[in-house]
């Protein structure tokens, strides 16, 4: 199985959406650090992510970096530099992100990187979900994306996923 570090809001957009599952199903274990965790539990979330965050089903392993986080506080939160440094530390195969500015710095940094889209197309493409309702869901929240996004998502995931580089 992979190494997959997850940041918050793919977390919190697929409990949102009640897909959460797909995340074992396609990665096995995921690793969010503990600065993640209490994002989650917070109380201004919605009652589902703080419940499922209060009582973590066994494929989701807190881990918090051993490194101190990088000097990007000014444009990164807690949780995204925490995300960044843990997934360096282990050697992550993916990271999950959807904020753009910490996207950007992840990029820079070497490191392979989705978010919940991409994860969504991923499960559609291996048949786990299908990708209209999902993408109705995540309407139905806060997620914010363009209509050419979701188009693009929706044409991705109807395409052959690409053949994993052998390791």
């Amino acid at each position: 199985m992979s190494l997959v570090v997850a940041d918050t809001s793919p977390v919190n957009y697929l409990l949102q959406t009640d897909l959460i599952s797909i995340l074992p199903r396609l990665y096995g274990k995921i690793l969010i650090p503990s600065s993640v965790l209490l994002e989650l539990q917070d109380l201004g979330s919605p009652a589902a992510v703080q419940n499922w965050a209060n009582s973590l089903p066994d494929w989701v392993q807190v881990q918090s970096p051993l490194t101190a986080p990088f000097n990007a506080s000014k444009i990164l939160h807690r949780g995204e530099l925490d995300a960044i440094a843990l997934a360096e530390e282990i050697h992550a195969d993916l990271l999950l992100m959807d904020d753009s500015a910490g996207v950007r710095f992840a990029l820079a940094r070497g490191l392979t990187i989705t978010g919940t889209l991409g994860v969504l197309v991923e499960a559609a493409q291996v048949g786990h979900l299908d990708i209209e309702h999902a993408l109705d869901k995540l309407q139905q929240t806060d997620f914010r994306a363009t209509p050419s996004v979701l188009e693009r998502a929706r044409m991705l995931a109807r395409s052959i996923p690409p053949v994993p580089p052998r390791r």
